[in-house]
Formats: C-alpha cells, structure tokens, sequence
C-alpha cells in the first residue's frame, strides 16, 4: 500500500534578514516566487531563531532543543544527530542538497544521501574541504573566487564584503545549489515520502552577486537604519569590542568600516538583497521541478534561514549580536488544501518549532523532552495565541571574543540581552523604540522591567535543564 504522508521540502537559506520579501510588507524587493509562497501559505511574522550564529541555530532547528541543551554553541561545535532520524526510521527518503553547517561537515545526520555545499569563503574551519561545488569547479579547470583575490583590490577594505561575480553565471553557488536541486528532482526516481532540504550558501557573505541582478537594487532607494554615537556609545563593551575586532579582521570577506558613507553602505545592501533575488528565481525553479515531477500535490514546503544580517545597521557585521536583524528570519509554511492560504501570523515563535510541526505532519511520535513546540494548532487556524517569550544564545567564539556568553530574551513589548559575569547588558523597549536604537539597562525607571526580564531567563534555564536531563542522559 502506497505511503500517502506529505513530501516535505524545506528550503534554508544562509544569512537571510526577516525584511527581504516583497509580499511581506518590503516592496523595495524582487521576489516574486516567494511572493506566491506567502499568498498560498501561512507566514510567521515573529519567528526567531535560537542562536546569533550558524550552526548554533541550525544544530537548535533540526535538534529540537536551544543552544545550552545541544552543547552546540559556536560554529564548529561537534554535531551529528537530528530529528531526521525518525522520518528516516519511519520511511521517508531523506535527502540533502547544499548547506547544513554539520561539523564534521560530512555526518549523515539521517539522510539517506547528502549533496554538500557550505560557505564559500570557508577560512576558520573546514578551508581545505572540497564540497560539491569545489570539485564542479575544478572539473571545470576554474579557481572560485575567494578572500586571498579580494584581497588584491585597491578598495579592498572599503567594500563591505560587496564584490561582483565574474565567473560563470551557473558557477555561482547559489545557482549551483538551485540547478543541482531540480537535477535530483528531476533525475531522481520517484521517492515518496521524501524530506528534501535545499541548504542555499546566500546571502551570506562575500555579498557577490551575478551583476544583473545587482543593477536594479542600486538604482532604488533602499532602507538604510541610521548609526548614531548615541547609540553607539549606549552599547555594551562586547558589542563595541565587535565592532573593532570586525574592523581588524576580514571574517568571510567583510572589513567592517566603523564610520561608512551612504554609499559604501548602499551598495552592500543592494549586493546583498540581489543575492536574494537570485535565490529567489532558483526557488521558483524548485517549485516548478517539484509539480512536474508530481511532488506538489502531496507536499508541504517550508522556506526560513538560519538568522539575519546587521548590514553595518546598530554599525555592525554580519551576526554575532541579538538585534532583531539576527534573530528575526522569515518563515513561510506553504502547503494548499491542507493549509488554509494568505495567513499571517503575528504570534511568537522559535524556528526550531517547526522540528514537532513537521515530525506531526509525517506522522511520527515526536520525543517528549524536546523544548520545540509544535506550530501545527497554528497552521490549522485553531486559537494558537504563540510563546510568551522566545530566547537566544551565543558563546563566546573567533569573532564575538569579549563575552563568555550572551542570552537574549523577547517579548512583543521587551528586550533583554545579558552577558555573562558583566554589569552591563541591553534593555529595549520595542513599543517606544522598535528599532532597538536606546538602550535602557541602566535607566533607573527601567529597573523593574530588567529585573522581571532577568527574573524570566532565570526561570527558563532551570525548567530548561530538569526537563531536558532525560534526553541529554540519553544522548551521552
């Protein structure tokens, strides 16, 4: 008897902030087939993701527990286990095509194969490891483009990570990613039920677009959040520590410029948000491959990325911070018939929910220490009222080395961020100031909110850790 459970296709991308799809409210953007993804779906307005970098996040989202339970902390922290185990166990083919961010980067994880692509512009771990797209360019007798080139240019240091492809189109490893997707869906006998992620490298930096793609973007007025020394000077050592490490040191191609023009500003946002566009254009591709090859009509797809980008927004770099343009992401949960179409949902949410929301749908037992909560209530439009609050978590790491831990807590109407061992934190109030530009930890009148919010992370870490101890004893 033919297994009638969803397909389930879930699409990451890397990097991705929460304000880059123009059917969501950002109509400076070009996405038009993530624009059908948010009509026919159901989109999560506040989803957040559990970690200020990589494979914390990632290690959360297909773990089902934060940070602080997985031990997964920093990129590079050792991980092999996942959810996908069980759809694996109960009889989905289990695939993966692109980035991960497992370490070693090769696991199984649970899929019954693997097509791997990670960052390309490895350099802290994993520079010598050639992933798929490595060795397609080496078949091709090319060099990809990378820090040790970039480094050449006289402007170097000016150029926020922004630089132009010019190798060929189909080398890019976005489009890499995309094309090698439809080839398996394509090429591939017939799986059902399948879990298939598609892991795009972008638009994590270097902000390298096909220029095509670019020249619109610069020709439009893009939403640039002004940098203050007021703001500036309210933000805690650490993050003033980040700014000049970032500054000194060139992670992922970037040179952080502590006082950049609009325009060195501008046109990294346009390279960036083109990158999008570009994966954007392959995930239409995808959806296309999927309803020709009889996927679509059993399937639930899911679109999100592992956290955001500052953009030199707060004057920062890339991740490593707990702004909302790091742990605010889109979520799109597409799936017609079964879900009714055009939901937003406003509610509070940790990525790593969608873990129980998808074992669910497959109809598979969902472990009952895992810290993730089923979205599925949500999904089916049922009274789903969302978190009281969502957390983060980020050790210290290579590039975030002046704290030894940070935590972030959020509400719909607060803030927190705390340091480990450190008498000075952040504290926003997101009514008055959604732009998280005054920071108010040690604003007298304040003092209550901090404490009722520090009050909160206590409480969570402690409940955390009790129900946990069975799995993490388990997972020894």
């Amino acid at each position: 008897m033919a297994d009638s459970r969803p397909n389930i296709i879930f699409i990451i991308t890397d990097q991705q902030r929460y304000d880059t799809i123009c059917e969501l409210g950002f109509d400076y953007m070009d996405t038009p087939h993530l624009d059908r993804l948010v009509r026919e779906g159901v989109s999560f307005s506040q989803c957040h993701v559990t970690a200020a970098s990589c494979a914390p996040a990632r290690a959360s989202l297909f773990k089902g527990y934060f940070p602080h339970t997985t031990g997964i902390l920093k990129n590079a922290d050792t991980w092999r286990r996942s959810w996908i185990e069980l759809l694996n166990d109960s009889g989905y083919h289990c695939t993966n095509i692109g980035k991960m961010h497992t370490w070693p980067f090769e696991t199984d994880l649970g899929f019954d194969e693997r097509y791997v692509v990670e960052n390309k512009d490895r350099y802290l771990e994993g520079r010598y490891y050639f992933d798929e797209w490595d060795k397609a360019l080496r078949f091709r007798g090319l060099v990809k483009q990378q820090r040790e080139f970039y480094r050449q240019l006289d402007d170097y240091r000016d150029r926020l990570g922004a630089f132009e492809w010019k190798l060929p189109e189909d080398t890019h490893p976005d489009v890499f990613v995309g094309d090698m997707a439809t080839w398996w869906i394509n090429s591939h006998p017939h799986a059902a039920p399948l879990f298939l992620e598609i892991g795009f490298p972008g638009p994590h930096p270097p902000y390298d677009p096909i220029p095509r793609y670019a020249e619109p973007y610069l020709a439009k007025e893009l939403p640039l959040l002004e940098v203050t020394s007021e703001e500036l000077d309210g933000q805690p050592p650490a993050f003033k520590e980040l700014r000049v490490h970032n500054n000194e040191i060139d992670h992922d191609s970037v040179v952080l410029d502590l006082d950049p023009t609009p325009e060195q500003r501008h046109r990294q946002r346009a390279y960036y948000l083109a990158n999008v566009t570009m994966i954007d254009e392959k995930v239409g591709e995808i959806m296309a491959a999927l309803e020709n090859n009889g996927y679509l009509e059993n399937s639930i797809v899911i679109f999100t990325s592992d956290h955001g980008d500052c953009l030199t927004d707060h004057g920062h770099s890339q991740k490593w911070t707990m702004y909302d343009q790091i742990t605010r992401v889109p979520m799109i949960v597409w799936s017609p018939g079964r879900f009714d179409a055009g939901q937003v949902i406003d509610g509070l949410c940790q990525q790593m929910d969608l873990g129980p929301t998808i074992l669910e749908a497959a109809e598979v037992e969902v472990p009952k220490t895992l810290e993730a909560i089923s979205l599925m209530p949500a999904l089916e439009g049922k009274d789903w009222p969302g978190r009281d609050y969502v957390f983060a978590e980020q050790a210290k790491d290579g590039i975030l080395t002046d704290c030894e831990f940070m935590t972030m807590v959020r509400n719909h109407d607060w803030k927190l961020v705390h340091f480990l061992d450190e008498p000075d934190g952040q504290l926003f109030d997101l009514q008055a100031d959604p732009q998280e530009l005054r920071n108010l930890w040690h604003d007298p009148a304040s003092l209550d909110k901090r404490r009722e919010l520090l009050a909160v992370l206590r409480e969570w870490r402690i409940r955390s850790q009790y129900e946990t101890a069975s799995w993490c004893e388990a997972w020894r």
